[in-house]
């Protein structure tokens, strides 16, 4: 009993808080992301001053998974990674890459730098859809989340100066690290039929 009160009152003071399947932890400021410039999360993150590194786990040209290839082609530049914020896991990443943009590049580019700053086309426009899904298990290993937690999947399709398709993406970030923020433009306020605001999704497709 003294234990939950001085638990309630540190969470009263805002030091600690508590979620349900994470238990109690030490507080923290969840990472705030803007959804209406194309810009990456280093650059928001270098805003507040905290800092960020990309943990490689894979870097290799693969045939490209079922999703990728009516978009990316035949084959891709994959590249899996783990991002830490502050020396804590933050998300995992998956970006696939266009072989032909991908082709010069190095796993201790990628590392160092965004796919943004590193390919010779510049980005242009980008299709990102945001959904809630249940961590799988390798996820919550590498994100250190519970097992059967909620994440945030966030899936971008990135579209080059030339027309084509350059890169897509899929990050998992845990709900309580995160939150996304979109600035909407006056036109679109009392726009019902907006196709780029909230849908439905269709389980059966």
């Amino acid at each position: 009993m003294t234990i939950r009160k001085s638990l309630e009152q540190l969470r009263a003071d805002g030091l600690v808080e508590s979620r349900q399947g994470f238990g109690w932890m030490v507080a923290s400021q969840p990472v705030v992301q803007t959804l209406d410039t194309l810009v990456s999360i280093e650059r928001q993150l270098a805003r507040t001053g905290r800092t960020h590194e990309r943990r490689i786990l894979d870097f290799r040209f693969i045939d490209s998974p079922p999703p990728v290839k009516p978009v990316l082609g035949n084959r891709v530049l994959e590249v899996r990674r783990v991002s830490l914020v502050d020396g804590e896991p933050f998300g995992r990443v998956t970006v696939w890459c266009r072989e032909d943009l991908g082709a010069g590049l190095s796993r201790d580019e990628v590392a160092q730098s965004s796919f943004y700053e590193l390919l010779s086309e510049r980005a242009a426009e980008a299709t990102q859809t945001i959904g809630a899904e249940i961590v799988s298990e390798t996820d919550a290993r590498l994100l250190q989340v519970p097992p059967g937690s909620a994440v945030l999947v966030v899936r971008r399709t990135t579209i080059g100066e030339s027309g084509q398709a350059m890169l897509m993406a899929e990050h998992s970030f845990p709900g309580h690290l995160t939150e996304f923020v979109a600035q909407l433009p006056r036109t679109r306020v009392d726009d019902s039929d907006n196709e780029a605001g909230l849908r439905l999704v269709d389980e059966a497709g």
